[in-house]
């Protein structure tokens, strides 16, 4: 039997959160946007020779990490454990583990290698019903990779628990800046998804703007100021070389770049004779394809999972809404119709929502709703929040949140699909513009 956490996170019902027959498996139901975190216990990972012990007591730390940070589980400190894993095969007391309310533990071992390659195994288990929550698995990769092999681990073991996918595993691309307000400096950056292994992709001497990934995050797509207007350039991460994607005049402004699914096509915006309109861009041939033609500014475009539709902003009613059109182009359809200006709308990559910024009011949501407008949530508000970006699990949101005043700063934020835990993004500066990779291979 397994644990069951059954996170309906999108769904709003009548009912309370119902407790389950303990003597079964755990299922727990999210209805009003409350869970009562799973309390679950990370067991120190088992150095299995002398030089693995300090990856040993990383890995877990960043195992735990991962777990704690979604607010599905709450880790069962150290010193509350009655029985100690002594072994990663060692028999497991779960009367000792379920006396102080434990629901699941994960055990580990880790191996250095003589040609330096770390082993990582882990298995998970049920305490409740006595019995492995699947079969144990091992992961290897260098010594420098292990932050990478612990986020796996804690994919695993979210996946089993939840039956979704996990998310941690994935890097963020972000706009670093520092210096005054009113003379920032910007620079491209990417880091693992909870802000360690910081790189740098650009240096600060021109202005940068609204990064994206390709399906395979091994490219980026993002506006530079390089040519005095702004312009989108391509960049290959891993070769830190970048390449510009339009070939028109100096004048003609193109930006908010994103990839179509198959990374082939790029779509952006295109400002040309007073005019700013949504362009398709075959990354292969150079061919462009004019999009919408509306008098009015049409910007924010984002490809729906299986490339067919675009959702994009536009003011073509008069304030900025939403709207939805075949990826060919075509009349739109508007799907936004609650009060103050909607912008920068991004399809989950599960298909089922669209996240979106929302000013009302004096005030910034990020919220989401359905792909046809419905069910329209809001799960932030604050002096401004914009920009959310998906988890590639497609139940978290990363944003930009500024703080008031002449001091104000940018930070990165995230909140998962239901509005809860809100919790603010580690960065060492000032931080905005998030766009979030796809699981790495």
């Amino acid at each position: 039997m397994k644990i069951l956490l059954a996170m309906i996170l999108a769904l709003v019902l009548a009912a309370p959160v119902q407790a389950q027959d303990r003597s079964g498996p755990l299922r727990i139901e999210i209805t009003e946007g409350v869970i009562e975190p799973v309390p679950i216990a990370v067991a120190p990972f088992i150095a299995e020779n002398s030089a693995a012990v300090d990856y040993a007591r990383e890995i877990t730390a960043v195992v735990a990490a991962d777990l704690n940070g979604t607010g599905l589980f709450r880790n069962v400190p150290r010193e509350s454990y009655i029985s100690q894993v002594s072994g990663f095969d060692a028999p497991v007391a779960y009367a000792d583990w379920k006396a102080i309310n434990v629901e699941a533990l994960v055990v580990g071992g880790v191996t250095l290698t003589t040609d330096n390659q770390l082993l990582v195994k882990f298995r998970l288990f049920d305490i409740f019903t006595g019995a492995p929550l699947g079969d144990g698995l091992q992961f290897a990769g260098a010594t420098n990779s292990w932050r990478r092999v612990a986020h796996k681990v804690a994919d695993q073991v979210y996946s089993r628990i939840t039956g979704e996918d996990g998310y941690f595993d994935s890097r963020v691309v972000f706009v670093e800046e520092t210096g005054p307000k009113n003379a920032r400096q910007k620079r491209l950056a990417i880091m693992d998804y909870d802000g360690a292994s910081l790189q740098y992709l650009t240096d600060a001497s021109s202005i940068v703007l609204a990064p994206r990934f390709s399906p395979t995050g091994d490219r980026v797509l993002y506006t530079s100021y390089e040519s005095g207007f702004p312009q989108i350039y391509e960049l290959a991460v891993g070769q830190v070389q970048k390449r510009p994607l339009s070939s028109l005049d100096a004048e003609t402004m193109t930006f908010a770049p994103r990839y179509a699914p198959n990374g082939r096509t790029v779509v952006y915006s295109e400002a040309r004779d007073g005019n700013t309109d949504i362009y398709r861009l075959d990354l292969a041939s150079g061919e462009r394809q004019r999009l919408t033609s509306a008098p009015s500014i049409e910007t924010a475009p984002s490809f729906s999972p299986d490339g067919s539709q675009i959702v994009f902003e536009s003011d073509r009613s008069g304030n900025q809404q939403l709207y939805v059109m075949n990826a060919g182009g075509g009349e739109p359809t508007r799907i936004s119709f609650g009060q103050g200006r909607y912008g920068t709308p991004v399809w989950s990559p599960r298909g089922d929502y669209i996240a979106f910024t929302k000013q009302n009011a004096g005030r910034f949501h990020i919220g989401v709703m359905r792909t046809d407008g419905s069910n329209e949530r809001l799960l932030t508000a604050s002096f401004l929040d914009e920009g959310p970006t998906w988890a590639p699990n497609g139940r978290v949101l990363m944003f930009t949140r500024e703080s008031a005043g002449a001091d104000g700063q940018p930070a990165l934020f995230s909140v998962d699909i239901s509005g809860r835990n809100l919790r603010r993004v580690p960065t060492s500066t000032a931080a905005s513009d998030p766009a979030w990779s796809p699981l790495l291979p």
